[in-house]
């Protein structure tokens, strides 16, 4: 599409002339300039109902890229140049405040509303003999607006999506860390993070190269299944943190196939965002110790994993059997520790528990489910019954002594 047209005769000086009609239509033009954004704030107000219920800053940021796209379209119909000097002379220092009153669709309905109030005035702005090249003019102009917007806001996004990266980045960090400041606080809520209660970390192996879109992908998926994700990579680990989880085995299982090959671990449900530390904490010891268990399930709950954890030298796994385990049983008493230490030295055998404590085999039987009412881990599964005889053995060495509830039960 061609440019207005321009006289190529030279003047004494050797600047370039335009013809008279142009020159009259740029007089008018500029003499026009106050009344046409008049009439272009006007109709704004009538064809935009969202306008209207912007606050009055916001109203006037827009109403100034109206008017200095006006003003520019004057210069620019003078003397047609590149249109690199659209977004500071239009946009001004407004991009910033644009971005954030309105979306890129409305800020192009602005846009089409000032074109159309400028047309609607060619033909009292122009002779007939140059309304043509005007309304040619209105129209390039138009485009490169639009597309100078579309590029504010694309530059907004780059930048929004760099700084949520990073803002992310330290909140992930400082779960990890325990931090639980008003500063973490603050962080999330300008994150936008929604979800109240129910957090749950997951860690595993990063991919060694992810692709651009891996954490967008990853992020997308857990959007599927939580209220709000955290995507952190730190090193070789992907920290994958979940708040407002929904059917937590289910989602567990399929974001666990987006880790890389290896163990992934999730910890215990945390109630606050800030609490989740511990849940990270878990899952990171649970990692470490996963090796151990060569057949664990893909994920694993890190509590599943307290025995190798007790190993690897986790003082919180051996406080978690005692506190959760050994001191239940111990108080629940009726020969429970005693009943299940028997069961474990005689081969898991209920028969020979039986003799060897002078009871019946349905007595050893009613016990064995007491001990899983109790603790929750049932000793008649091998897994379970691991778990449970690791937590007599740590909690015994945690006595100072003998405690009461391994007294010999006697017959029953």
């Amino acid at each position: 599409m061609s440019q207005p047209k321009q006289s190529t005769g030279g003047s004494p000086n050797g600047k370039l002339t335009i013809s008279p009609a142009k020159a009259e239509t740029v007089k008018k033009l500029r003499a026009n300039v106050g009344q046409l954004s008049t009439t272009t704030m006007r109709e704004l107000e009538r064809a935009l109902p969202w306008y209207s219920r912007l606050s009055a800053d916001e109203r006037s940021a827009l109403g100034l890229v109206a008017q200095n796209g006006i003003a520019a379209f004057v210069t620019w119909y003078e003397r047609p140049t590149m249109p690199s000097w659209i977004l500071s002379d239009v946009f001004g220092s407004a991009p910033t405040e644009l971005t954030r009153s309105i979306s890129l669709q409305k800020a192009l309905q602005l846009i089409r509303i000032v074109v159309e109030a400028v047309e609607d005035q060619v033909p009292h702005l122009a002779p007939e003999e140059d309304q043509p090249a005007l309304r040619e003019a209105v129209l390039r102009y138009s485009r490169e607006v639009a597309f100078a917007a579309a590029d504010v806001y694309a530059r907004a996004a780059e930048t929004r999506g760099s700084w949520d990266t990073r803002l992310e980045a330290l909140i992930v960090d400082a779960i990890l860390r325990g931090e639980n400041t008003d500063a973490l606080r603050s962080r999330i809520a300008a994150l936008g993070w929604k979800a109240q209660e129910r957090f749950t970390v997951m860690v595993g192996s990063a991919p060694l190269e992810p692709s651009p879109t891996y954490v967008g992908e990853l992020r997308r998926l857990a959007g599927r299944y939580a209220q709000d994700a955290l995507v952190g990579i730190q090193g070789d680990r992907l920290i994958l943190i979940l708040g407002g989880l929904d059917d937590p085995p289910g989602a567990m299982a399929r974001l666990a196939d987006l880790f890389a090959p290896g163990p992934v671990v999730f910890g215990p449900e945390a109630p606050t965002l800030p609490e989740a530390s511990m849940s990270a904490q878990a899952a990171f010891a649970g990692l470490s110790a996963a090796r151990a268990w060569p057949n664990a399930p893909r994920p694993v709950s890190a509590d599943d994993l307290l025995p190798e954890r007790v190993v690897a030298g986790d003082d919180a796994a051996r406080r978690a059997l005692v506190q959760k385990i050994y001191r239940p049983l111990v108080a629940a008493s009726n020969g429970l520790v005693e009943t299940l230490s028997a069961y474990f030295e005689l081969g898991h055998s209920l028969e020979a528990t039986a003799r060897e404590l002078f009871v019946h085999a349905n007595t050893v039987r009613y016990r064995l489910r007491r001990v899983c009412d109790v603790t929750g881990w049932d000793p008649l599964l091998p897994r379970e019954a691991f778990v449970l005889q690791t937590a007599l053995v740590v909690g015994r060495l945690a006595s100072t002594g003998k405690p009461a509830g391994e007294r010999p039960a006697g017959r029953s």
